[in-house]
């Protein structure tokens, strides 16, 4: 990818992942790269070719964190860290969540939920000691999932929430196994 392709996948990528569709819109965004809507067009057919860049990208972002996951020894501080540092990751994800209703971004949503997802899985249950089968495991991560992208925000996405989150979130799992 040319670097000046890549400054628009990565300001739409930002722009996506803290304002979602709405935030997808040519003018605005060249604006924020800095370049005429004219280069948009060179390097994207339309918005839609455009996001499925933003979509491919994602992908190669899920790969990279699950790939610090498997390395990862702990929750606290070690996966904390990681999704600090993808911070902007973890909103775009949460933006596809919440517009799962369009096929293409559902069928992202599902790819990087099993990229990142097992990785984070297998540290979640060696973390916790957790003593379950796999299909158990994998349940009671899709409610924890789905239960952290309602609450978490571009402004709370920090070491502080995350820590308290995953505290809170280990002793409801204890309670329950």
């Amino acid at each position: 990818m040319t670097d000046n392709k890549a400054i628009w996948v990565k300001t739409g990528y930002e722009i996506f992942a803290l304002s979602g569709w709405e935030g997808l819109k040519v003018e605005p965004l060249a604006r924020k790269v800095g370049k005429n809507k004219s280069s948009f067009y060179h390097y994207f057919a339309d918005l839609e070719l455009f996001v499925d860049e933003l979509l491919i990208h994602h992908i190669e972002q899920s790969y990279m964190i699950a790939e610090k996951e498997q390395h990862a020894k702990n929750i606290n501080p070690e996966l904390i860290n990681i999704l600090v540092d993808h911070k902007t990751d973890v909103l775009f994800n949460r933006q596809l969540r919440i517009h799962r209703a369009h096929k293409s971004l559902s069928a992202a949503l599902e790819k990087s939920n099993k990229i990142a997802g097992n990785a984070f899985v297998a540290l979640w249950a060696r973390d916790l000691n957790l003593n379950l089968s796999q299909r158990q495991l994998e349940s009671i991560f899709e409610l924890a999932l789905e239960n952290f992208y309602l609450q978490v925000n571009a402004e709370n996405l920090n070491h502080q929430w995350l820590s308290d989150y995953f505290a809170h979130l280990r002793k409801i799992v204890l309670n329950f196994v």
